[in-house]
């Protein structure tokens, strides 16, 4: 157990990342709000600690597809309380709209929901929640919009005047959370605010950062914890890195392929 432990402290020292690219322009009543939280988070190195698979409890079914633990189950679930907490204290007791965006979102909204709510039986504070789903998806001419098109969810003119929260497990290039929040402004929120649990340390990033990160992570290949592999490897608990045997195994053909492996197989 000591020895786990000591392997687990790197995590602990959040750094802070510069200001000119905390986060996305925020709404008038955002920036007169004093209670949104600096752009803390967890910086894993590129050259991480590698923790053994045969030390944590990993599927039979992905034994061999993985090559390490990049974070064990539980740092990340004490990653999300403290983002839970750091949430609770900005909103200050006001209502507050959460949206996840599918599909990847789900995991981590659950699990910060779940420690918002145990902070509202157990503290002075709390925070009347209302939740919703969407998924966003590109238009074709997305390049001279700046928008994209949001599925689900409700009357987004009930945004209006409400505070938001949008919930993403990762931030990659950053391209399509920066023009989902572009088209969420146009309904007027008291204050648009972005939780995810991962950004992605990558040459193509737009360099945007959200209100509330868990971890900025390097440029490798990472499933678990609802992070997917085409579908694959959301039953995982811990976020790992994905070996070629993995990629070779779960990567879907092109549809050419596809149809030649089918017709080979009639035959």
């Amino acid at each position: 157990t000591h020895k786990l432990l000591a392997r687990v402290v790197p995590f602990a020292f959040p750094c802070q990342f510069p200001t000119n690219i905390m986060a996305e322009p925020m709404t008038k009543a955002a920036k007169a709000d004093e209670r949104v939280s600096e752009a803390n988070f967890v910086t894993l190195p590129d050259e991480p600690t590698k923790y053994s698979l045969s030390d944590f409890c990993v599927p039979a079914h992905y034994q061999e597809d993985l090559e390490y633990i990049l974070l064990p189950h539980g740092v990340i679930m004490d990653r999300i309380e403290k983002l839970a907490r750091d949430i609770v204290a900005d909103i200050g007791g006001e209502p507050l709209v959460c949206i996840c965006v599918l599909k990847g979102g789900h995991q981590f909204f659950s699990d910060l929901l779940n420690f918002i709510r145990k902070l509202n039986v157990s503290s002075d504070k709390s925070v009347p929640l209302r939740v919703d789903f969407i998924r966003a998806k590109s238009y074709e001419n997305e390049e001279s919009t700046g928008e994209v098109q949001i599925i689900g969810g409700d009357n987004l003119e009930e945004l209006r005047g409400q505070n938001v929260l949008i919930v993403e497990d990762m931030i990659d290039t950053g391209r399509t959370m920066v023009k989902l929040l572009t088209t969420l402004k146009k309904f007027s929120p008291k204050t648009l605010r972005v939780a995810s649990l991962f950004v992605k340390r990558t040459p193509k990033s737009n360099l945007y950062r959200p209100h509330y990160t868990g971890f900025e992570v390097p440029n490798l290949f990472v499933v678990g914890y609802a992070l997917d592999f085409n579908e694959y490897f959301r039953d995982l608990d811990h976020v790992a890195i994905l070996n070629d045997t993995g990629k070779a195994k779960y990567s879907i053909p092109p549809k050419g392929e596809a149809a030649a492996e089918d017709a080979a197989a009639a035959e």
